[in-house]
């Protein structure tokens, strides 16, 4: 899947997310808020001025926002963002309308929209888990301008093939044929388990 996938998704497939920004005491508040379009690179909502979610998108300009579509969780797909925000104003509401007919009616009226403005989240980065697969899938990527950083664990050339990593691996996505052994990032739960497992001190965490 390319990015527009990802964002596309959380539009078209599940909508209604989970964001989190941070108020002025440095403490994180939540709130459920619809994506409500997305194109290549980004993802586009609407709030009210009057909400103190709207003062800490001003604030901060950063939120950042998980949102999960299954039945349980061993059927469950989260994709999770943290990007940077910024207002476009009210040009994009008719449109955000059009495409989200149920807006019409918590506000029916032209006058009851003008409180309304957009945001748009345009620069930062992702992740996709999925659990319906098995194993387990994994995939990051980035939208704008925001570079990519490889996170999670690696095993270095410190590695001496002891298989200790792979035991305690929950996924098997310890692939030992050669040594160094190679960790499946696709595959991986960030559990730690490789880490605290090696003899040698050979697994990281980026």
């Amino acid at each position: 899947m390319k990015t527009a996938d990802y964002l596309s998704f959380i539009v078209n497939k599940i909508h209604r997310t989970i964001v989190a920004t941070v108020d002025d005491d440095g403490l994180p508040v939540t709130c459920a808020i619809d994506m409500m379009d997305a194109d290549e690179s980004s993802l586009y909502f609407l709030t009210a001025r009057g909400k103190s979610f709207y003062d800490r998108l001003i604030k901060r300009k950063f939120l950042a926002l998980t949102a999960m579509k299954g039945e349980d969780t061993m059927t469950s797909v989260a994709v999770s963002v943290r990007g940077r925000v910024r207002e476009l104003g009210s040009d994009k509401i008719p449109e955000l309308f059009v495409k989200n007919p149920y807006m019409n009616e918590i506000y029916p009226t032209e006058q009851s929209r003008s409180a309304l403005t957009v945001f748009q989240i345009y620069g930062g980065s992702g992740e996709w888990f999925d659990l319906s697969k098995k194993p387990i899938e994994r995939k990051s990527f980035t939208f704008g301008k925001a570079e990519k950083h490889k996170e999670g664990y690696f095993i270095t050339e410190s590695c001496i093939g002891c298989g200790s990593c792979a035991e305690l691996c929950p996924q098997s996505c310890i692939v030992t044929d050669e040594i160094p052994y190679v960790i499946e990032q696709e595959h991986c739960l960030h559990c730690g388990n490789c880490l605290t497992a090696c003899p040698a001190g050979a697994v990281i965490k980026r």
